[in-house]
Formats: structure tokens, sequence, C-alpha cells
């Protein structure tokens, strides 16, 4: 599990390509070394990746072809930074919000706006049933970012961003049409399908008893 507060921005170094599967390695700040171990899972823009290899500073993960197809991972090239998060361990602060580093889509960014103390980002997401769990002040995984979602307007929303999550994250250096990561809120996405299902029952069962009147 994740927390959704971005440690640090880190290099990717190498990639090795196969047919439908990569590897990555990084290197990795000192802060983030201690204790890591081979099986460690680490948020990669939010996507949860198990070291292969540690060879000093430089960590290597493993991207499947459903990963690839799934996030942002596969298009970033040698030099590109990635948001790093080490797992969660009980008894840690939860900054953000409870992640699992399971995304579920890429959405594109459709629109920034800058001013003095502000930066706002729209995005697209193409998969309008989605949309649904994306609520108004609800909790979203943007990148591996655990933030705040803004307005919510037909297969768009945006999130303002203050200038520590600039600063410390890649979503400041962000441009129209690239995209991101995204994980729903997983207890958001429990309670809107509680409660379709819950919707559902009730009209199969008003039409029943319509029928047997």
């Amino acid at each position: 599990m994740f927390t959704g507060i971005v440690q640090v921005k880190a290099p990717i170094v190498a990639i090795e390509e196969k047919i439908h599967f990569r590897t990555h390695v990084v290197k990795f700040p000192a802060e983030l070394l201690s204790e890591i171990e081979t099986g460690a899972s680490v948020s990669h823009n939010g996507c949860c990746l198990t070291v292969t290899k540690i060879d000093g500073d430089l960590i290597s993960f493993d991207l499947m072809k459903e990963t690839l197809r799934l996030t942002n991972l596969g298009e970033l090239k040698i030099g590109d930074l990635v948001n790093l998060e080490r797992a969660a361990k009980f008894g840690d602060e939860i900054g953000g919000h409870l992640m699992s580093g399971h995304v579920i889509t890429t959405a594109e960014i459709a629109k920034i706006f800058t001013a003095e103390n502000n930066h706002e980002i729209w995005f697209r997401i193409y998969d309008k049933q989605l949309m649904k769990y994306i609520l108004h002040k609800g909790f979203i995984g943007i990148d591996g970012i655990s933030l705040t979602i803004g307005d919510v307007v037909n297969n768009r929303f945006c999130v303002h961003l203050i200038p520590e999550t600039l600063e410390r994250t890649t979503l400041g250096k962000k441009r129209i049409d690239q995209k991101v990561n995204i994980e729903i809120d997983p207890q958001t996405q429990a309670i809107v399908d509680t409660v379709e299902r819950f919707m559902a029952q009730k009209e199969q069962e008003r039409v029943l008893s319509q029928l047997e009147e």
C-alpha cells in the first residue's frame, strides 16, 4: 500500500526492451535506499512495481504487457523522471489517502492554467464509465500523487496544485496531451458500485411488483 505522497523524482538511466516487456533501471537517491531489497514494492508514477535487481543505487524493475498497456510507463525514455514512493509501513503517517498502486487507466492533459500561486490542470478521460467515480472534492491518484478533485465536467476534471507538489513531483513539467496514470479511490468506487446495485435491485423489485398486480 502507498499514501500518494511522492517522496522524490528519480531518473530512468537504462531501459531494456523485449517483446511486450520492459526493464527500467532507476537511479535512486540515498534517502530511498534504506533496507531496500529484491521483491520490495515501489510506486512508479502510481504503478506498483517490484524490485528485481539492486546494483548500488541503480534499482531495476520489470514491466509486463498489462502494465505497459494500462500505464504511461511504456512511453518513458532514458533521462525521464518518475515519481517514486516506497511502500507504506504500519505506523507511518498517512498524509494523502491509501492507494494500492493499481493503475486503472490513463488520462490526457487537456488544459493547463497558470497564475501567481495557482496551477490548475484539466484532465480528459476517454473511458466515460470511469467518470462516475470521479467526484468533486473526492480523492484521486495521478501519477502516484494523492490529490483532491476540483471541478468535474463531462469526461474532464481538474486539480489545483500547490508549489510543493509542483516542485516535488513531475506534474509541474507536464504539457498538453501528455498522459498520466490514474488510480480511482477504492472507497469511492465501492460506495458508487454499492449504490448502483441497490438502485438496480429496487428497480427490479418495482417492476416485478407491477407485473404481479
